[in-house]
C-alpha cells in the first residue's frame, strides 16, 4: 500500500518527504488516514541515535489518531468513517504470559514498537509522521469524538504512560504525589493524579510554570533550585513519577519519599542515573519504571479521558516546522505537546 511521509536517514540531517510501501491490509487488519501526530520526546531521541538504536530510514511518531479507511473481512471494532488511534506499538507475541495477562509492553519476545522496529517477520514499521498506517485491529484503539481529536493524540503515549503507573501505583485521594518535571509527560501525570484525587506536589526548575501548574490541577508547586523548599518536602510523599528526559539527581528526589515510598521513572536520559544506597535504605524506598500499559488499559485511559474531558495541552505544528519543533521540545519551550497536523503533507 503507498505511503507517504517524513523520515531521517541518518542521525545528523533533517527529516524529508519520503515515499513507501505498508503492507496490504490482513483480515483483521485496520486502516487508518492519519489525521494528527504528536511529537515525543524519544523520537527525537530515537531520529538522532541518541538511544543507540536507530534503524534508518525511520519515518518517526506514536502518538496517531484519525480516521478508518478500510477494513479486513474479520475486523469487528471498526467500520470505515470511526475515528481510531494507534500508540507506541503494534504488536506482541500475544501467547507469552505477560500478552495473555494484558501487558503486552512487556512481552517476553519483545513488543514491535510503532515505529523504529522490525515485525516478527523482519519487515521495518514506520510511524504516524505519513498519511497512513496499517495495524492489527487488537493494537487500534476506539476514540471518543466528545474530545478534540488534535489533543487526543499525546494520550496514545504521554497520556498512557503516565495513567498507567498512577493506577498501578493506587494513586488515589489518600496520597501525596509529586510530579518531577512539567512538560508532555508532567503535564499529563498532573493532569491524572489530580483527577485521581491525590494531593499533588509539582516540582520544577522554572519558576515561571508555577502557576500554569496550578491551573492544571497542581496543590502545591517547588521550584528545585530552592533548597529550603526541597527540604520541606522531605519525607512527605507516597509516590512520585518523574518524567524527566534529561539527566539530573535522583538522590534529591528519593529523598522526599516517607516510609515505603516509591519513585517510579517515566521519562527516560539518554545517560545513566547516580543513584545513591543510602538513598534507597533509608526509609525502605522504592525506585522503579513504568512503560506505556497494555492494550486494555490504553483503552480503559482513552475512555477515562473521555468521561472526564481530559486531554492534552498542544500546540498545532506541521510537517516543514519539525526542525524548530524538535529544538523547542529539547527546550522544553512547547506547553505542552507538539501535535502534527498531517494535512500539511
Amino acid at each position: 500500500m503507498k505511503s507517504h511521509g517524513y523520515a531521517a536517514h541518518d542521525a545528523k540531517s533533517a527529516l524529508v518527504p519520503f515515499d513507501f510501501e505498508r503492507r496490504e491490509p490482513g483480515p483483521k487488519d485496520v486502516v487508518v488516514g492519519i489525521d494528527f501526530c504528536g511529537i515525543c520526546h524519544s523520537d527525537i531521541h530515537q531520529v538522532r541515535n541518541e538511544w543507540d538504536n536507530a534503524i534508518y530510514p525511520m519515518v518517526p511518531g506514536h502518538e496517531i489518531v484519525g480516521h478508518v479507511t478500510a477494513v479486513g473481512a474479520e475486523v469487528t471494532k471498526f467500520k470505515v468513517g470511526d475515528l481510531a488511534g494507534v500508540g507506541v506499538m503494534v504488536d506482541s507475541c500475544r501467547v507469552c504470559e505477560n500478552c495473555k495477562a494484558e501487558a503486552q509492553p512487556y512481552c517476553e519476545k519483545g513488543m514491535v514498537g510503532t515505529y523504529n522496529a522490525k515485525t516478527y517477520d523482519g519487515e521495518l514499521t514506520f510511524g504516524g509522521y505519513s498519511n497512513n498506517i496499517v495495524c492489527d485491529e487488537k493494537y487500534t484503539h476506539t476514540i471518543s469524538p466528545k474530545l478534540d481529536l488534535a489533543a487526543v493524540a499525546p494520550l496514545l503515549c504521554a497520556g498512557i504512560t503516565t495513567y498507567s503507573p498512577l493506577k498501578h501505583w493506587k494513586v488515589g485521594p489518600s496520597s501525596k504525589v509529586g510530579v518531577v518535571g512539567l512538560g508532555g509527560l508532567g503535564h499529563m501525570a498532573l493532569k491524572f493524579a489530580h483527577s485521581f484525587g491525590a494531593h499533588v506536589v509539582q516540582f520544577t526548575t522554572s519558576a515561571g510554570k508555577a502557576e500554569d501548574a496550578k491551573r492544571l490541577g497542581a496543590d502545591e508547586v517547588v521550584v528545585t533550585k530552592d533548597a529550603n523548599a526541597m527540604q520541606a518536602h522531605a519525607r512527605s510523599l507516597d509516590f512520585i513519577i518523574d518524567c524527566v528526559s534529561a539527566p539530573h539527581d535522583m538522590n534529591a528526589y528519593l529523598a522526599l519519599l516517607r516510609l515505603n515510598g516509591t519513585l517510579c521513572l517515566v521519562g527516560l536520559p539518554e545517560v545513566p542515573l547516580e543513584i545513591a544506597a543510602f538513598s534507597m535504605v533509608a526509609d525502605r524506598r522504592s525506585l522503579s519504571g513504568s512503560m506505556i500499559g497494555g492494550m486494555e488499559e490504553t483503552q480503559e485511559m482513552l475512555d477515562y479521558c473521555a468521561e472526564k474531558g481530559i486531554v492534552s495541552d498542544i500546540e498545532l505544528t506541521t510537517v516543514d516546522k519539525l526542525p524548530e519543533a524538535y529544538e523547542r521540545v529539547v527546550k522544553g519551550d512547547v506547553k505542552y505537546r507538539f501535535v502534527i497536523d498531517l494535512k500539511s503533507l
